[in-house]
């Protein structure tokens, strides 16, 4: 990273790229949790979660790199070791074991929520100490959070059609 680029960082280094690097753990683990989920869904409605699986899945993918670069331009070093993912994740992994659409869905939304925590904690922490965090953190968590509401939208949708079915 740059002299100057470093120096208007108002907090230390080190611990921002601790908390970048668990971030990009987290992103990676959902990633592969929203893709193979979208490879094993069986259901009612399970294009639809498909579909939507597959591009949270690509906008995973996407905050990685974003975090990737951010790491980098930081002087840090990226996780490169896919099997540390799971010792630094905030957020952990649900192993989508049941390809049922509605646990699918569930365990998506849980692991957003906690994403939206873990990206507001590094709004707040960025907030006037990095810029140029900050603002690659607001872009993500107004991803995430949109995540979470096209996933709660989906199973409103699914509990609304098994009631239906109901009678």
């Amino acid at each position: 990273m740059g002299s100057k680029g470093r120096e208007i960082i108002g907090m230390d280094v080190g611990e921002l790229l601790q908390l970048l690097r668990k971030a990009y753990a987290d992103e990676w683990l959902a990633h592969y949790q929203y893709w193979v989920g979208a490879k094993i869904a069986k259901g009612p409605m399970k294009e639809a979660v498909i579909a939507e699986m597959e591009q949270h899945a690509a906008e995973e993918l996407q905050h990685a790199l974003l975090l990737t670069e951010r790491i980098i331009q930081l002087g840090g070093m990226p996780v490169t070791n896919p099997g540390d993912w799971h010792k630094l994740t905030n957020c952990g992994y649900d192993a989508p074991d049941d390809p049922f659409v509605k646990v699918l869905l569930e365990q998506n939304i849980k692991a957003e929520q906690c994403a939206i925590g873990v990206y507001n904690r590094l709004m707040e922490i960025t907030r006037d100490k990095d810029p140029v965090t900050y603002n690659i953190v607001l872009q993500i968590l107004e991803q995430e959070v949109e995540h979470e509401e096209d996933l709660q939208s989906l199973l409103e949708d699914f509990q609304l059609m098994v009631r239906a079915a109901r009678g």
